[in-house]
């Protein structure tokens, strides 16, 4: 380990959050390496796009907003989006001098001396006194259970391994999961496919008419309700809906997505419910969304009873210090840019007053 290096601030993460709150500490007035660290445990600029199927061309992707202060024009729609958002944070980076530190990963954050944060990383410690948390939630893919998992003679896999549609040619897949990234999965894996199930927890809802600014504010509102009380995030889309497009109305006619409630157990040879009913399978594709990727967090105990962190804003309830962008009602890219600014915000203040009690 190399010896312990200090900084006003830290953080932790370089996706869209990341990225947000690095371009608005240097805006302000902190310099990258003296004053702030930007720490990414990926291998190269892209966050976690870079790691996304080849089929998801960026003309699929919903609501991708741009970083602030640099907008992102010209992209081809048929290109994968992994290759134009990579090279659109490449460039960002570079335009604003930002110096992220990569692969880096970082382990634990503890409490310091004299009011301090150590974060523990595989390329030293810093000592700091704030952090920014922007680690997203692509590292921590959410796994169920169900009785007879590990019985099954087919292949399971998650979003996050997705290789895109032509693996699946002429194979029987179940597609579990009601959120976007299973209804897109269906629908590219239809024409492939020898056959598709759809099982979801809950009757999917989808959504009439376009996602005004009210809507979009009433959706975070609610997801905001949970973070304040301390309870796990959920997703934004989990309280808007999937939008009802002409693709998803032609594949709701066609009987892609045509909904199952989920299996009560899996077999060596697919899944199965109490009613008796059996559909073979040779995948099963957990399209079952993330957990926020927060463990290094974990030596602070900032954790409620209900399994979240409480936030007011982005600011840890339990400490001041910490700040969860990208987290709750902010994991979206219009709402992490606007979180990076308000973090930020809140961090100068919070410098401001210890200089002037010392």
């Amino acid at each position: 380990m190399n010896d312990m290096r200090e900084v006003e601030v830290v953080v932790v993460g370089a996706g869209q959050a990341g990225l947000s709150s690095a371009y608005h500490l240097r805006r302000t007035g902190f310099e990258p390496e003296r004053d702030f660290v930007v720490l990414d445990h990926s291998p190269a600029p892209g966050g976690a796009w870079q790691f996304r199927w080849p089929s998801l061309t960026y003309g699929k992707v919903h609501g991708m907003h741009a970083l602030p202060g640099m907008e992102l024009t010209g992209a081809d729609p048929q290109r994968p989006s992994s290759e134009v958002i990579a090279e659109y944070f490449t460039a960002y980076e570079r335009a604003f001098d930002l110096r992220v530190r990569r692969p880096v990963d970082v382990r634990a954050v503890r409490e310091g001396s004299d009011g301090k944060l150590l974060v523990e990383t595989s390329d030293g410690v810093w000592s700091t006194r704030a952090l920014i948390n922007a680690t997203g939630t692509w590292d921590r893919p959410f796994w169920p259970r169900y009785p007879g998992q590990e019985t099954f003679r087919g292949r399971q896999l998650h979003t996050a391994q997705y290789p895109g549609p032509e693996a699946f040619a002429g194979l029987r897949v179940v597609v579990v999961g009601g959120g976007a990234s299973g209804t897109q999965h269906l629908m590219e894996l239809a024409p492939y496919a020898a056959a598709t199930t759809w099982v979801t927890r809950r009757e999917p809802v989808f959504r009439e008419g376009p996602f005004t600014e009210d809507v979009g504010r009433e959706a975070v509102a609610l997801v905001e309700e949970r973070v304040r009380q301390g309870l796990p995030p959920k997703s934004v889309v989990s309280v808007t809906g999937l939008p009802l497009s002409d693709a998803v109305r032609q594949a709701i006619a066609d009987g892609v997505l045509d909904r199952q409630p989920v299996f009560d157990r899996i077999t060596p040879e697919g899944v199965e419910w109490n009613d008796g009913r059996h559909v073979g399978a040779d995948v099963i594709l957990w399209a079952t969304g993330f957990r926020a990727a927060i463990d290094h967090l974990a030596p602070l105990k900032l954790r409620e009873p209900g399994g979240g962190i409480r936030v007011e804003g982005t600011r840890a309830v339990a400490d001041e210090r910490i700040h969860l962008v990208g987290y709750g009602p902010s994991a979206s890219t219009i709402g992490a840019n606007r979180a990076g600014r308000a973090a930020v915000r809140d961090i100068r203040r919070l410098l401001t007053a210890e200089r002037a009690a010392a």
